[in-house]
């Protein structure tokens, strides 16, 4: 299977300076990990570590927020969700399997609502960090998202993208009418047709130049957005600066 894509990995958005990446999760994962070895040794119990997924392999936080944008991934799965990478796959069965070995004992003292060590992990993380209104920017990465689309620009490049697709005989409004189609969404593996679709999205997005209209349209909405609620973003940015580096502390003293 094919690591991610140039295309996938160089889409950004300035709300991505706020938000925890899959990179960032899975350090914050391991230090947590670490914490809770700790904890459960002191209570005389056993927390396997388990290893983390290398960084190649990791999910580009915007893959597929504009659709499908790589060809290879495309040619491979269509619609599809590609399957997780090698060393994420290897790090998902094991903490499953960590998961349904734990005893009845066990499983309460990792995640016990009061003194559990997970629990204790994390406070241990956060502690410091400004408290941070989540529901303020979940509220705003949808408001934006939706409001991108509704921008001329966008639009514009949306028919263009359209007419694009209509000359291979397909007939889609935008590209996420494309991806949710409903023909992709019956389970089972990707079909030709399907694969052929998105091979042709992918295409018809070079083509119109859509990837990069429809996030340099998202950079001036969320810089706006980021003007207008500076305290809240200060506050996010210094959240996750504080909790990233306090994780990294436990990985240089533990790991």
């Amino acid at each position: 299977m094919p690591a991610p894509g140039v295309e996938a990995r160089e889409l950004s958005v300035p709300f991505d300076r706020y938000n925890f990446s899959t990179a960032d999760i899975m350090i914050l994962e391991a230090a947590e990990d670490l914490l809770v070895r700790d904890c459960m040794r002191k209570r005389g119990m056993v927390w396997e570590v388990v290893p983390p997924g290398a960084a190649d392999d990791l999910e580009p936080p915007n893959r597929r927020r504009y659709g499908v944008v790589e060809p290879e991934i495309a040619r491979l799965y269509g619609y599809h969700v590609a399957p997780d990478r090698p060393s994420v796959a290897r790090r998902a069965e094991a903490r499953e399997r960590r998961t349904k070995g734990l005893s009845a004992a066990e499983r309460q003292a990792v995640y016990g609502e009061t003194d559990g060590c997970l629990q204790q992990a994390r406070s241990h993380i956060e502690q410091g960090a400004p408290p941070v209104d989540m529901a303020l920017f979940n509220k705003l990465i949808t408001q934006t998202f939706e409001e991108s689309q509704r921008d001329p620009k966008v639009l514009q490049v949306f028919r263009s993208w359209s007419g694009c697709m209509r000359a291979e005989e397909l007939r889609y409004a935008d590209p996420l009418a494309a991806i949710t189609d409903q023909r992709w969404l019956s389970g089972g593996p990707p079909t030709q047709e399907e694969i052929r679709t998105a091979q042709a999205d992918v295409r018809c997005k070079v083509k119109t130049g859509l990837v990069s209209v429809w996030s340099g349209v998202e950079k001036r909405i969320q810089d706006n957005v980021v003007r207008a609620y500076p305290a809240e973003f200060r506050a996010l940015g210094a959240a996750k600066d504080q909790q990233l580096a306090a994780a990294r502390r436990v990985l240089a003293e533990q790991g």
